[in-house]
């Protein structure tokens, strides 16, 4: 008698779960062949009918037909990372420099986008924080414990990059 074992190589689907999908332009024999599901003449029966989005059949587009006003700053916005006092405290019991790179190694933060810290949270030590932005209450809670913070400067974005050329 065969084990019951199970692996991944004895899993199959249920019977009836998967559907050959019907094969198209393949012959009359096929049962999908000349127009091969298309219909007869129009745009969607040819090649390369494809639309852009939004197309709405000549009419004007939706996106034409509404005002457009006002102003969105987006590409320009600064998104930080957010790291709290509390965090701090947790992981840097044994350091007194909290910097950027730090926090990477330690999995507070990860990527290249800025650092902001928050004022979460006590410390019990002094620290010396490095960051690109701190929130009022995290300055003054670090300086109560004697600590300094230093703000680092943002790395030019699009806009900078953009005068320059």
């Amino acid at each position: 008698m065969a084990s019951t074992e199970i692996a991944l190589h004895h899993l199959k689907p249920a019977p009836g779960s998967r559907k050959r999908s019907e094969r198209l332009g393949l012959g009359e024999g096929s049962g999908g062949g000349q127009t091969a599901t298309r219909g007869q003449k129009g745009q969607r029966s040819r090649s390369g009918d494809g639309k852009l989005s939004g197309f709405e059949g000549g009419q004007t587009l939706l996106i034409r037909r509404v005002p457009k006003r006002g102003f969105t700053n987006g590409p320009f916005k600064v998104a930080y990372q957010v790291v709290s006092l509390f965090d701090i405290e947790r992981v840097f019991k044994n350091q007194r420099d909290v910097t950027p790179e730090g926090l990477k190694i330690h999995g507070l933060i990860r990527g290249r986008q800025p650092v902001k810290i928050l004022s979460d949270g006590d410390l019990s030590q002094a620290y010396k924080i490095s960051a690109h932005a701190f929130s009022k209450k995290a300055v003054e809670k670090v300086q109560k414990a004697g600590g300094t913070t230093q703000v680092l400067p943002l790395k030019p974005g699009p806009a900078a990059a953009s005068k320059k050329a």
